[in-house]
């Protein structure tokens, strides 16, 4: 159970917690709002009414606690996002037993890092995954797999109960994605032979779960070769009990123009794999003008799309954890965004003293502010606001989950918003 509060000019987190019945300390720590509670106008704040509360004594642990109420340590991190994943607790502070409320609906959750993340970002994520997936192996021009330096993700990811994914692209050995690389793979059945051999070495040696293939900007010449190719992936890969997922360009019709659509066939992929993931987000990115980075009316009308010819238990519906700061005027292929975490959103509107906004069309909060340089910025993200209009979307559509693009950037909202009204599927 929860509400989302949009922070008036002259509220506290005491006033706002008195408002609500609820205890500051907790509102303030599972929001990470600022020692000195400073609050910027705008600006969100998740409100939670735990129904168990649990004050910490001399000798507690986590796991003690966890016993003592017949609950697993997931569930302590997953009600107490303040804790981040950690063990480290002190006589005295509350920690959240039971949140209240129904939950009707479970979402398998799949979160996407690269293999340099901070690990202690990581580890205050990974309570609320179903899913991890390091990001990524590339393709060798021989057909052989890039390697990836995935071993501590991995250990993580078995820590905290999450199952790895192995995801698989188009990266080159420089560190560069190739659409020629996918061509060679797809048209050469030597190659294919080749990567799809080493794939499945590579599963079995490190215990991933299920594979996630993204190949991007095929063009349409490719586009019944890389439905074939993800045919024979699952066709291999099924016996041995490893699924098979494939990420789909953000399309809203069938024969949608451009390089990036064209080489997805959605009926063909859905067919050819277990599930998809819907890349619903960039449309605003780093050399285009400011924009929400995922509006909803755009990410429903892909949805909507996708509903005609994939099944909805199949699909994923991709996330953004981030926003974006342009700078103003916008010039086209000179003005360069910069991305940025809700967290770091709020704090530059904290820095700047304005207040967030908010576009009911896109279901996005934005602000501008004014640098010591001189230059107007422009700035969107994400908050809990967003997180519950795509949320909904999700769950209203029957959907099988979330894919969360990606871990590397801290997004505490919306993990709130996500516990507080959704199972979590624990993947076995």
């Amino acid at each position: 159970m929860m509400t989302i509060h949009t922070v008036s000019e002259g509220e506290t987190i005491f006033s706002i917690a008195r408002q609500y019945g609820v205890s500051p300390t907790l509102l303030q720590r599972q929001n990470l709002v600022p020692e000195d509670g400073q609050l910027v106008v705008g600006q969100t704040l998740v409100i939670l009414f735990p129904t168990v509360v649990h004050t910490v004594g001399d000798g507690d642990t986590i796991s003690s606690i966890a016993r003592q109420y017949g609950i697993s340590q997931r569930e302590i991190y997953q009600n107490n996002y303040f804790l981040l994943g950690q063990d480290t607790i002190t006589p005295g502070e509350e920690i959240v037993i039971e949140t209240g409320g129904d939950k009707p609906y479970t979402f398998g959750v799949n979160g996407y890092a690269y293999p340099f993340i901070s690990p202690l970002l990581l580890q205050q994520e990974l309570p609320y995954l179903s899913y991890l997936t390091p990001f990524t192996y590339g393709i060798t021009a021989e057909g052989r797999l890039v390697p990836l330096m995935d071993e501590s993700l991995l250990a993580d990811a078995a820590r905290y109960e999450v199952q790895p994914w192995m995801h698989l692209s188009t990266l080159t050995e420089e560190g560069n994605f190739s659409s020629q690389r996918a061509a060679d793979v797809l048209t050469d059945p030597v190659r294919q032979e080749l990567l799809i051999a080493e794939v499945i070495a590579n599963m079995q040696n490190k215990g991933y779960r299920a594979l996630d293939v993204d190949f991007e900007f095929l063009g349409a010449e490719l586009a019944q070769a890389y439905a074939d190719f993800i045919a024979r992936l699952r066709e291999q890969l099924s016996p041995l009990g490893y699924p098979v997922i494939v990420a789909l360009a953000p399309k809203s019709y069938a024969q949608q123009p451009g390089v990036l659509y064209e080489g997805h066939d959605y009926a063909a992929l859905s067919e050819a794999a277990d599930a998809v993931l819907l890349m619903t987000y960039e449309w605003g990115y780093t050399y285009g003008p400011p924009l929400a980075v995922a509006p909803l009316p755009q990410v429903r009308r892909v949805l909507e799309y996708a509903l005609t010819e994939i099944p909805p238990e199949k699909i994923f519906l991709g996330i953004p954890t981030y926003g974006y700061d342009w700078p103003l005027p916008y010039e086209r292929g000179v003005t360069r965004a910069q991305s940025l975490s809700p967290e770091q959103a709020l704090a530059l509107a904290r820095n700047y003293g304005v207040a967030v906004q908010y576009d009911e069309t896109a279901q996005a909060p934005f602000f501008r502010y004014l640098a010591e340089d001189g230059t107007e910025h422009e700035v969107w993200f994400e908050d809990a606001r967003s997180a519950e209009a795509k949320l909904t979307l999700a769950a209203e559509n029957g959907l099988q989950g979330l894919g969360l693009w990606n871990l590397m950037r801290q997004f505490p909202q919306f993990y709130l918003v996500l516990n507080a009204q959704y199972n979590i599927a624990l993947a076995t």
